[in-house]
């Protein structure tokens, strides 16, 4: 009898250890899912901030071979030259020098 209990308080300390290990798997499994979600949109975040600064240098010089002028302001760009981006995420600070000196363009990432 005493042998019994012994075996049933063996299987039950197993059958516990057991469910632990399944639950640190799962956590396991589930933080390294968030990290690579998280690097993928950091990827794609560095991806799009690359892309504006492409899509404003084009429309700047755009502007200045069609125009013969730098752009007096962002708002132009966005305005004559179709520039678009998500205003949450960046912030672009532009500052005209002269009508014939390119513009200081800063890129600045929000969140």
């Amino acid at each position: 009898m005493a042998g019994l209990l012994s075996k049933k308080k063996t299987e039950r300390f197993f059958s516990a250890i057991m469910q632990a290990v399944v639950i640190l798997v799962f956590i396991l499994i589930a933080i390294l899912f968030l990290i690579g979600v998280m690097r993928i949109q950091k990827s794609t975040i560095d991806k799009q901030q690359k892309s504006l600064e492409t899509a404003i240098d084009r429309d700047i010089i755009q502007c200045y071979c069609l125009e013969g002028t730098y752009p007096p302001s962002l708002d132009y760009l966005k305005d004559h030259y179709g520039l678009v981006y998500d205003e949450n995420y960046f912030f672009v600070d532009y500052r005209p020098i002269a009508s014939n000196l390119y513009p200081d363009v800063t890129i600045l990432r929000i969140k």
